[in-house]
Formats: C-alpha cells, structure tokens, sequence
C-alpha cells in the first residue's frame, strides 16, 4: 500500500523525527477512518515506543484528529491500548493460520507456528511481544491483562490441538511446553537481536516433538 504524502513543510526550522520513530504509513492515508488512522498511530508509537511513554495527544497528533475523536471512539487510553493490542492479536492469528494451512501433517503444522518466528524476527521494527511490553505496567485485572489473557490462551489451546492431533499421550502438557519455547525464542530474539533465535527455537520444538510423539 502506498504511503501518504507528508504535509509537513520542508523549511529549515522543521521539527525533526524522533530518533526510532517510523515513518508515518497509515496514519493520515486518503479515505481511513477516523477510527483507522488512531489505531495505525497507536500501533506504531506503542509498538515503538511504549503504552506508559506515549500519551494521547503524541496518538492524536500522529493520527491528525482531534482528542475528542480518540474519547469519543474509545472512551479512553486503556480502551485504545486494548484495541491496539487486539488488532495485532488478529494479525498474529491470521500469520499462524496461514502457515499451519499450507501443511497437512499435524507435527509439520506444529512446526509452522515456529517457522512464521523466523520471518517477525527478521523486520527492522522487531520489538519483542506487544503483550509483554504492555502488561508490563498494566494495572491487574484491567482490559491490557484481559487482552495478554485471551491472546495467550488463544495460542495455548491451538498448541494443545495440534498436539491431541499429532497423538500426544498428554496434549496440555506438550502445548505448554511448546508455548515456552515459542515465549523464550521472543524474548531471546528481541534481547538479543539475533534472528536466529527463530530457527533455534524450531529446532528445539523439534527435538521435544521427537521425544513426545
């Protein structure tokens, strides 16, 4: 897709990007909603640089709308952090069935799960789990940990379906072990900056579906 044109003059005394930040993309494109564009703003400065950090008036001014918008459409801060991390729970989603979808064999589908790490590692703006970095800070029991729940419990329960269907003799215990693995080779690839961590953790899953099944 196409990026918008910047409007932002080109005089001496223009204001420079932050250091980090990525370039405007969906932010301000012809014809996105109102709704759109705070969410494309919100996933590129939370992602980049954190919920706590970024306030809404940065959300509001990256997005081109008026605060009233934001409140109006979300309610609050909390509420379009939720949204925002909804909104990459479905990409992540939709990655994942991708990859399992061009496999037949149920080990092989397990596999693509760690295959689909190797490309996210790989991307300039790789900054470890969205979820991680957001509940961090969250209060407990609020939309952020709701959010952190549902996308954890999303990906246990299909590790654990993928198990039964490759004859674990003990799909919840497998799946858990998977899920650890695939939580470290995250943490690992964004600590590290190593996408490499990927194929170890391929690798690794690998070794314990050898063992299990």
């Amino acid at each position: 897709m196409p990026k918008a044109q910047s409007t932002m003059p080109k005089a001496s005394g223009a204001k420079p990007k932050a250091p980090g930040t990525r370039p405007i993309e969906s932010t301000r494109q012809e014809g996105a909603s109102a709704r759109e564009r705070l969410l494309a703003a919100a996933d590129e400065l939370f992602y980049d640089e954190g919920v706590q950090t970024v306030g809404v008036d940065r959300i509001v001014e990256r997005a081109g709308v008026a605060k009233a918008s934001l409140y109006s459409l979300f309610g609050s801060k909390e509420a379009l952090v939720r949204a925002y991390l909804d909104a990459r729970h479905q990409r992540t989603i939709a990655r994942i069935t991708s990859a399992i979808g061009k496999q037949t064999d149920p080990r092989a589908q397990i596999l693509a799960v760690f295959q689909v790490q190797t490309d996210l590692f790989a991307k300039p703006g790789f900054h470890g789990c969205a979820f991680a970095a957001a509940s961090t800070e969250a209060p407990a029991g609020g939309l952020v940990q709701q959010a952190t729940s549902e996308s954890r419990k999303w990906l246990r329960g299909l590790f654990c379906e993928l198990a039964e269907a490759a004859g674990a003799p003990d799909p919840a215990q497998l799946a858990a072990e998977l899920h650890i693995i695939y939580d470290g080779a995250t943490l690992s690839a964004r600590l590290d900056g190593d996408p490499a961590t990927a194929a170890t953790a391929c690798r690794a899953a690998e070794a314990l579906l050898e063992r299990e099944l």
